[in-house]
């Protein structure tokens, strides 16, 4: 296979009021989720203000099912914005959407200032066991005017121009994927249909990621691949995330985690510790930048990142670890 290059950079994340090699180490991003009572509009304006001292390069907000999920979503970016000087970059799913729907959340989108989008496929919602086959709603997820894959989103919204496009990967592999070539292969055709940058699953194995990236620049392509991360923090509810989304949780972990059971204090501290050390060597060994996965509560991800600065934790560039066209500082200004 020849040489293909992607001209995607990390520093198409960052605001256009500050460039992103201006930012101070580590590198940090974080993602919310549009709330559904007011209480949770509250805590998402406290979340987003608390982080905003540490200048994540950009932030993002998940996009929900449906057209009102689209309108939560909108609501949410207006509202992180409003409390963050930072890029927000909307999710934007294909999944029950036909093409003139997405064509208003993107015009939305634009119209409101926002100049990047994470294009996912979604997740297919569960069929009841019982459905009939031949019924309408057995398969709403893909209307005959959408799209059934990421990669045609992509390229359709490049077709629109304006946006810088991000996807999302998995170093881990895709749950219906039927092997991680296959998946790899998948991500490749999200890449040329148009994407810039990307933004991993959450995952524990940091070597899932390495393998996962040097795959890529084996294959000649550079897109910066930021790292997504949860902290395993509340255990139960990441726990569950994990198994419907695939991420493995390593057995050390989940033991740890049980022999805390008891003690949620403990579950937390050894939560922070388990991040920071994975981040660290995630930063040092190549990785753009951590993408925080904040659950919309910023109680573990200020402590994780205030040891990270503590630290002055840098992202250091390797031969195996491509970067697109960005320049990763040396020094820490």
């Amino acid at each position: 296979m020849g040489s293909r290059r992607n001209r995607g950079s990390i520093s198409g994340l960052a605001s256009s009021k500050r460039s992103f090699v201006s930012r101070q180490p580590p590198h940090v991003s974080f993602e919310f989720f549009p709330p559904k009572t007011p209480a949770g509009w509250d805590k998402l304006k406290e979340t987003a203000a608390r982080l905003a001292e540490f200048e994540p390069d950009f932030t993002s907000v998940t996009f929900g099912a449906g057209g009102s999920g689209n309108v939560r979503t909108l609501e949410a970016c207006l509202a992180v914005r409003s409390v963050m000087d930072a890029d927000v970059v909307p999710h934007l799913s294909c999944i029950g959407q036909t093409r003139d729907m997405i064509e208003a959340h993107l015009e939305e989108y634009k119209n409101a200032g926002f100049t990047r989008i994470l294009a996912l496929r979604g997740d297919v919602p569960d069929v009841p066991p019982d459905a009939k086959i031949d019924a309408p709603s057995t398969e709403p997820a893909f209307p005959p005017d959408g799209f059934r894959y990421a990669s045609e989103l992509v390229e359709f919204i490049k077709s629109r121009g304006h946006f810088h496009i991000l996807v999302g990967c998995y170093p881990e592999g895709h749950p219906e994927a039927t092997s991680l070539q296959t998946d790899i292969d998948n991500f490749i055709r999200k890449i040329e249909a148009g994407a810039d940058a990307a933004v991993t699953q959450y995952f524990f194995n940091n070597a899932g990621y390495f393998h996962f990236v040097n795959e890529v620049r084996r294959r000649g392509l550079d897109t910066p691949i930021v790292v997504g991360l949860m902290p395993v923090w509340p255990y139960e509810q990441v726990a569950r995330f994990s198994e419907k989304c695939g991420a493995d949780v390593p057995l050390w972990i989940k033991k740890r985690m049980e022999g805390y059971q008891d003690d949620p204090k403990s579950q937390f501290e050894f939560a922070v510790e388990v991040a920071v050390t994975q981040s660290e060597e995630l930063l040092r060994n190549g990785a753009p930048g951590i993408h925080f996965y904040t659950l919309n509560r910023p109680e573990a991800i200020v402590r994780i990142c205030e040891h990270l600065r503590g630290q002055r934790v840098e992202s250091v560039p390797s031969d195996d670890i491509g970067f697109g066209d960005v320049e990763i500082p040396a020094s820490l200004s």
